[in-house]
Order: C-alpha cells, then sequence, then structure tokens
C-alpha cells in the first residue's frame, strides 16, 4: 500500500485520517483502504455544490481551490499540498464550498466520512489544527487582499507556500518547487497577469528572489519576509 511509505503520511494528515477509518473497518467490515483518485493538470477533482460522502486528502502534487464568478472570473482560495486536508469543513458538511483543481499531476486520498469522524484523541487534534490554520489562512488573506500594495500580496505569498514547503519538504538551499503560472498567482491576489509580471520581474532586480522554469529561488530572504509580513 503506497500510503506506507508516504513521506507526508506523518506530516500531513493522511496518517491520523486511515487509523481513523481502519479502527470503524476493522470494528464492521474488517481492514479498509483510502479509494485513489488521480488527475492531470487543470482536471476538476472537486465542483462547488457538489456532494460527497467522502474527505478528501491531497497525496502527491498541487492543486487550488476557487470560486468561478458568474462572468467566467474566479478567484482562488488557496493552494493545496500534499497531505492537506481539501477542507476541514468537508468532514461536516457534505457539500463542497469551492471547486478543487489540479495545479500538476496529483494523486487524492478519499476517505469515508463515517470512518473519519471515529472518535480519537489525535483526530481531534488533527481537526483542531486544521481548524486553526485554515480560520487564520482566511483571516490573513481578507488582510493582505484588502490592506497590501501588489508587492506585499505576492511576498506574503511566496513567503507563505516557501514555509509550508519547508515543513515538509526536503529544501536545499532557498529554492522551492513552484508550479504556480502568472495567472495562478494573479487569481489568489486579485491582480491581473501583467502586474505580476511586472512585479516579479522587481524583485529579481532588488535581488529578492528570482521565479523561472517552475522553480522559486529565494536570494534575500529577510527583506521578502519583511515585505510579506502581515501583522
Amino acid at each position: 500500500m503506497l500510503c506506507v511509505t508516504c513521506p507526508n503520511r506523518d506530516s500531513g494528515s493522511c496518517g491520523t485520517l486511515l487509523e481513523a477509518q481502519s479502527r470503524t473497518a476493522n470494528a464492521v467490515h474488517g481492514p479498509s483502504r483510502p479509494l485513489l483518485q488521480v488527475a492531470r493538470p487543470g482536471e476538476q477533482i472537486v465542483v462547488r455544490n457538489q456532494t460527497t460522502q467522502q474527505v478528501l486528502v491531497l497525496c502527491a502534487g498541487w492543486a487550488y481551490k476557487y470560486i468561478e464568478l458568474a462572468d467566467g472570473r474566479r478567484q482562488i482560495l488557496g493552494f493545496l499540498l500534499p497531505g492537506d486536508l481539501f477542507s476541514v469543513l468537508n468532514l461536516f458538511e457534505p457539500q463542497s464550498q469551492f471547486t478543487v483543481a489540479a495545479l500538476t499531476d496529483v494523486q487524492v486520498s478519499r476517505f469515508e466520512r463515517p470512518g473519519v469522524r471515529a472518535r480519537g484523541d489525535r483526530l481531534q487534534l488533527v481537526l483542531e489544527n486544521a481548524c486553526r490554520d485554515e480560520a487564520a489562512g482566511a483571516i490573513r488573506l481578507i488582510a493582505v487582499l484588502g490592506k497590501c500594495s501588489a508587492e506585499e500580496r505576492i511576498a506574503y505569498l511566496l513567503t507563505n507556500l516557501a514555509r509550508r514547503l519547508r515543513t515538509r519538504s526536503v529544501i536545499r538551499g532557498q529554492s522551492y518547487p513552484f508550479p504556480l503560472r502568472l495567472r495562478h498567482i494573479a487569481d489568489a491576489l486579485g491582480l491581473t497577469p501583467v502586474h505580476v509580471s511586472r512585479v516579479l520581474s522587481h524583485f529579481r532586480d532588488r535581488g529578492l528572489c528570482v521565479v523561472s522554469n517552475g522553480v522559486l529561488n529565494v536570494l534575500d530572504e529577510p527583506e521578502l519576509d519583511r515585505l510579506g509580513t502581515v501583522a
């Protein structure tokens, strides 16, 4: 089973969800395992207002959550990294509040909700952490979009993703995988791709960071952190 050797089993939500589901399944039907799904870049994994009886966790690759407006514009709500729950709300609400699409090739684990909601101290801790992180992230994003300049918004996004990557991956130096394109950054921060390109060029000229060929190279971490820090 791939989950046994997954590097995100302990750092992400998967390990605890597997334990919770196994306890319930063993008591009723015997050993169980999550359903696995793969998706290609751009493919929708969950559709807004769609009902599902499963809790989803990203196993591999990158994905993003978004809402599409009536005129076709979209607001990206956040980016999912390996080990992330799609949303803690999905544990209690069967209807998705947003669409999730694959940014790269991805693998997704689908856990049956009754098994996930089996009682357990470790599961409760995972839920508490997920609720805290999701709420805190939403509050910071509101502040960033409402009050920060384009430079501050982009610096916030870059430093936040770099911080999340460091907690779950072996990072060499200050180089990070970065599959986002200009349109993804623009749709996440309320900017245009042209504006994003100008700011990234400005960051490069100032010696802060360089985004090229799917890699983010941070050259001046203290200054980029200062620019992207939200009080």
